[in-house]
């Protein structure tokens, strides 16, 4: 069934959404970015400014809303999203989605694997986090948690991480570097290097005098994270269908 997307954040990122919902039959009917003033158009697309886009009916027509933006403005998009009733998937890191059990008694939060899901008192999932939502990273977790899980019992083994990010990155290190670190669940050093228009890559070493094991995931492109999003955002529309039927 096709859906009806709102995208927060229509950088490089949103419009690889873009691309991908329209070609998986889904509808784009609001685009909110940051602009100098008011709406603009962008060929014949209609890009809305954060402060027309949220209060507009085009906004309000969405089934979700996909949002990919900083760690300064993700809260108040979730939040503004929330109060037009639109559930959203987030993919901005380097804050703590947790801290909406705080502001809203009315939540309960899950973590599912490397994602985070908030539901209302009605039990309408109301957001979806992670920290990286490419099919090959969660496989990548997947992996490392059991690599953590054999090492457990071999002391002699130094966990490290190194991510490597496009200049552009804010957060440092990545979220998918917490995440990885967070699975191995002990403390570690992290190196993070930005440079380039490098999409993503992460290394997880594991050093002893005898030997080294690496394990890596390397991103070509944004593709990966942007299809992960989309999916993310069908997920919610069926659940939310699947519960009122």
């Amino acid at each position: 069934m096709a859906k009806k997307i709102a995208i927060i954040g229509y950088g490089k990122m949103g419009h690889m959404i873009e691309a991908i919902a329209l070609e998986r039959g889904h509808e784009i009917v609001c685009r909110i970015d940051k602009t100098p003033s008011g709406s603009l158009l962008e060929g014949e697309r209609m890009v809305y400014s954060p402060e027309e886009g949220f209060d507009s009916e085009a906004f309000r027509s969405a089934d979700v809303a996909i949002e990919f933006t900083t760690p300064a403005t993700a809260e108040e998009n979730i939040r503004k999203a929330w109060a037009q009733g639109v559930p959203v998937v987030s993919g901005s890191t380097g804050w703590k989605p947790e801290q909406f059990t705080i502001h809203n008694a009315q939540c309960t939060i899950k973590q599912d694997g490397s994602k985070i899901i908030i539901r209302n008192e009605e039990g309408k999932v109301m957001l979806v986090w992670s920290s990286n939502y490419s099919v090959g990273v969660n496989i990548f977790f997947d992996i490392n948690k059991r690599l953590a899980e054999e090492m457990a019992s071999q002391p002699q083994y130094t966990p490290s991480i190194t991510e490597t990010h496009h200049i552009h990155k804010l957060d440092k290190p990545s979220g998918t570097a917490k995440t990885l670190a967070e699975q191995i669940g002990r403390e570690l050093p992290i190196t993070s290097i930005r440079e380039g228009e490098v999409p993503g890559t992460h290394e997880v070493k594991w050093d002893s005098e005898e030997d080294t094991i690496i394990i890596t995931h390397i991103a070509k492109g944004r593709r990966g994270f942007a299809l992960g999003a989309v999916l993310a955002a069908e997920a919610i529309h069926n659940s939310q269908c699947t519960m009122h039927n």
